[in-house]
């Protein structure tokens, strides 16, 4: 073939680590905002960001030319690094190492993009280990909860 085509799209979670701090509701917005401008910049193309004060949760294209490894490290470390300058109190922000990437589907765009505007509503009936167990199974991924959920 003459030209790269590609289109993975994927639903990205990763949660603040246990002993930082969480993210305050008010600057909820400025910083899923700014994670859109950093895939951007990273040649991806962010569909749909949003969480709540302890996670995110962000559907995005994956840029051709990144692995997505390589892809969510950056995510994470440059944005922890703008967090940590918001504010103050962010002084000890930081996210878990570890991350969840689940395909998403083109059928199942719309279903996830709902998915996660409702993540406020979502999480007043579930938690985010009871949230995170569920994609885990659903995807058929083996996991000790040992490792799964602790920094």
């Amino acid at each position: 073939m003459a030209s790269t085509l590609v289109k993975i799209d994927v639903h990205l979670i990763f949660h603040v680590k246990s002993t930082g701090v969480t993210m305050r509701k008010e600057d909820l917005g400025r910083i899923f905002s700014y994670i859109g401008g950093l895939i951007k910049g990273l040649d991806g193309i962010p569909i749909e960001i949003g969480g709540v004060t302890d996670h995110v949760h962000i559907f995005t294209s994956l840029p051709k030319g990144k692995s997505l490894v390589d892809f969510v490290k950056e995510i994470k470390a440059d944005s922890s690094k703008w967090i940590k300058l918001l504010d103050p109190s962010y002084v000890l922000f930081a996210w878990q190492e570890g991350y969840g990437a689940f395909s998403v589907s083109p059928s199942l765009a719309s279903n996830t993009i709902q998915y996660i505007r409702k993540q406020e509503e979502h999480h007043k009936r579930c938690s985010f280990s009871e949230e995170y167990k569920k994609f885990l199974d659903a995807y058929g991924i083996q996991y000790d909860e040992r490792y799964a959920f602790g920094d």
